[in-house]
């Protein structure tokens, strides 16, 4: 067994958002969105879109019978424009017509008259105008301004990180149908069921009780629907609300492409310090983050790049700041990583500045710094650290001078083309950094034939998580993965859900579906130590379908005791919870221990440049991953490759490009480039760490969404490097490096 979906998904028959059977009398709807990045907002006109074949209503933010906001954190972003559109694609009306095509011709009649204002795209620009959505972050471990005094090599630098569109394969939607006594039920594309909820409940002036959010699954959604999905569950909400009609929305690609938020753009600042043994003594950093126009999930975003960015290091004196800067861009919001990746280039930066600079490989500064037990991090959190073992084992796996020497040799050799090499270890936190989010529930049924259902508040985006559901029951009732069925995310069987993020689904629900199980179980054994005449229950097991006593099969099977328990009045149900034992954060201290546990790895990662044309190859990703003991190997290693291939993409050419004027410019596919079968490694390997340390992980199976991303971050410095070894040049460090980049870079004396 290795993913439950795997069947429906090869056969068409999964079930996604767009699948589901409309209700008769559906209304379609499409926004009309600005097209300007600034502007006050002076008149709206609907009134030829209103004449148009087919259309039932126009709503604009007057209509709203609730509150025009759907910001979580920071209430700064209406669901429609209201007075001012602060950026390109903000939706300022919606189009309620017999059809998408209806609505959508009919969209394009709507008018506006909008004062145009200077945007703002620059994250530097917005902090130094004071454009802050909320106040500066910072880490302070130690005292960084004198350690800079005392070390013996100091080098300051800047990078430049451009953001990445999340390109899940079913865009943004939401469908809306209206229950008894003015109650909704939204069907939605989202990871977040409860951020829907309470975004629709904002808008509609409805209680949480009233508003149903159910979701089969999603086409994908790496951060994207983590809380962007929620403006367009208010649209249909609103719509459903005023019409009293089902309305349904799902966004063409460059309507998605156009108006939703990416992974954000970061420019750094960095200063780093070593003393003569390459010891790095002190690390300064700020961070300026381009939030876009609201703040969306903007705030815990910029934390988690503060809790990332000394990766896998120990530096003793650490001074870093981050910014949460305002601009004329939609807004930007999670992403894969969620703001790890975004630190963790920036310490990468420095050690290849140093590196270059004292005339030693990078690996070397890397392994003398990796963080041991006992070592704090920034945030004060003590390392049960992997990082040392991750780093020898894939050294010895993989060979790491071998590698470098072949490269090397083919360097010596090769007129118009280089090979470049770099290692890439990583550290990566598990637990959301909120504390009160990380808690989870799960109803489990078992039926009087036997079989068992669950519900959790994981979404199942493709990551695997309801088939682990599934194998954590069929594990604790010793049965068949087919026995077990995992049900829609639904927040009338699941209230106040965590959303499915930040690699912690897995755990959290895991847990608390064992915790079910388990309560279940014990209710079952007290019947069956009856029928074994077992003198405790702790001497029963089930196992294929059996009573087990001390080891040894009884005759006592398990659909024969889920009866028996039935007819005694034995309740086969049981709503569980599970919070995350031993974390917490203080931000007024700016210490803690936000992490449950720590995911680590390390890559090496092989690259040929074409030293004529700029273009690329990566060879191979070799890495050594810290599983833990999985529980799904097939599903943990798909996740690796995936992470590592979205992270290749990310810092090699997915460009997202907007203009002076804060317009989207790569806006389709045919503008915008995502690795594809000819782009990805030619070798992915992966190693499990071998390591029998324990952690708070659902069956000691470490989480596997987000940290295998950063592997990715090794390609650039493999191409630098590639292209170090062909010119005399030192290109900057700005990510994606693209093509144009490399090649501009390898002639760089020559222009």
């Amino acid at each position: 067994m290795n993913n439950i979906d795997s069947h429906s998904h090869v056969r068409g028959e999964s079930v996604y958002l767009d699948d589901i059977p409309v209700v008769r009398g559906t209304l379609y709807a499409c926004v009309f969105d600005s097209p300007v990045a600034h502007g006050k907002l002076m008149s709206v006109d609907t009134s030829d879109a209103e004449k148009c074949e087919g259309v039932f209503k126009v709503i604009t933010a007057k209509d709203l019978i609730g509150e025009n906001q759907i910001g979580g954190i920071v209430p700064d972003e209406p669901l429609l424009a209201e007075g001012e559109v602060h950026f390109h694609g903000m939706p300022i009306a919606v189009v309620l017509a017999d059809s998408e095509e209806l609505a959508r011709k009919a969209a394009k009649k709507i008018t506006v008259e909008i004062d145009e204002l200077e945007p703002v795209t620059d994250p530097r620009v917005a902090a130094a105008n004071g454009d802050l959505i909320v106040p500066p972050k910072k880490f302070v471990l130690g005292d960084t301004a004198n350690a800079f005094s005392n070390c013996a090599h100091v080098f300051e630098g800047r990078t430049e990180q451009n953001g990445q569109e999340h390109l899940y394969i079913e865009t943004q939607g939401a469908y809306a149908v209206p229950t008894e006594n003015g109650g909704l039920k939204i069907y939605s594309s989202t990871q977040g069921p409860t951020a829907v909820q309470r975004a629709v409940c904002r808008v509609t002036g409805l209680a949480m009780h009233e508003v149903e959010v159910d979701v089969q699954r999603l086409g994908g959604g790496f951060g994207g629907k983590e809380d962007q999905a929620n403006a367009w569950a208010g649209v249909v909400a609103v719509a459903t609300q005023l019409t009293k009609r089902p309305v349904k929305y799902a966004l063409h690609r460059m309507e998605d492409m156009r108006m939703t938020g990416k992974r954000h753009p970061y420019s750094s600042d960095y200063k780093i310090g070593l003393d003569e043994n390459l010891k790095v003594i002190a690390y300064e950093a700020s961070f300026y983050q381009n939030a876009g126009a609201s703040c969306d999930l903007s705030p815990p975003v910029l934390e988690r790049t503060l809790f990332h960015c000394t990766n896998s290091y120990y530096i003793p004196n650490v001074t870093a700041t981050a910014y949460c800067c305002r601009t004329n861009l939609p807004p930007n919001t999670a992403f894969r990583g969620f703001g790890g990746p975004q630190g963790m280039f920036v310490i990468e930066s420095a050690i290849a500045h140093a590196a270059e600079k004292l005339g030693v490989p990078a690996a070397e500064i890397q392994r003398r710094n990796l963080i041991e037990t006992g070592d704090a991090f920034p945030y004060g959190q003590i390392a049960e650290s992997e990082a040392i073992t991750s780093w020898t084992q894939a050294e010895g796996k993989f060979d790491f001078a071998v590698l470098q020497k072949e490269a090397d040799d083919f360097n010596a050799n090769s007129k118009y083309f280089r090979k470049g090499v770099a290692t890439m270890p990583v550290c990566f936190g598990i637990s959301f950094t909120k504390t009160p989010m990380n808690q989870a529930r799960s109803l489990v049924h078992v039926y009087t034939d036997g079989s068992v259902a669950v519900s959790t508040g994981a979404v199942e985006m493709g990551q695997g998580v309801n088939t682990k559901m599934a194998q954590v029951a069929a594990k604790m009732f010793g049965l068949e993965i087919g026995d077990v069925k995992v049900h829609t995310t639904n927040t009338l069987r699941i209230a106040n859900t965590s959303p499915t993020a930040a690699s912690a689904a897995a755990d959290l629900n895991g847990k608390a579906t064992q915790i079910a199980c388990e309560t279940i179980r014990e209710r079952l054994f007290e019947v069956a130590k009856e029928f074994v005449e077992a003198a405790r229950i702790e001497d029963l097991s089930l196992e294929n379908g059996l009573v087990h006593h001390n080891g040894e099969k009884t005759s006592l099977s398990w659909q024969s005791l889920v009866m028996e328990a039935h007819l005694q009045r034995v309740n086969l149900s049981e709503h569980s919870h599970y919070a995350t034992p031993g974390i917490g954060f203080d931000w007024s201290t700016a210490k803690g221990h936000p992490f449950a546990y720590h995911v680590y790895g390390t890559a090496i990662v092989g690259v040929t440049v074409d030293c004529l044309r700029g273009r690329y190859e990566i060879d191979y990703v070799k890495c050594c991953h810290d599983f833990g003991t999985s529980m799904n190997t097939a599903v943990d290693l798909g996740q690796i490759e995936g992470g590592i291939v979205q992270g290749l993409g990310w810092v090699t050419m997915e460009e997202v490009v907007y203009d002076e004027k804060g317009k989207l410019r790569s806006n389709a596919l045919s503008t915008y480039k995502v690795p594809d079968i000819y782009s990805v490694p030619k070798e992915i390997s992966v190693s499990p760490l071998e390591t029998e340390k324990n952690n708070l992980a659902i069956f000691n199976s470490k989480a596997v969404g987000e940290p295998p991303l950063m592997y990715g971050i090794g390609a650039y410095f493999a191409i630098r490097n590639a292209v170090r070894a062909f010119t005399d040049c030192s290109p900057e460090f700005d990510l994606p490096f693209t093509p144009e980049k490399v090649l501009m870079n390898l002639y760089a004396d020559n222009s």
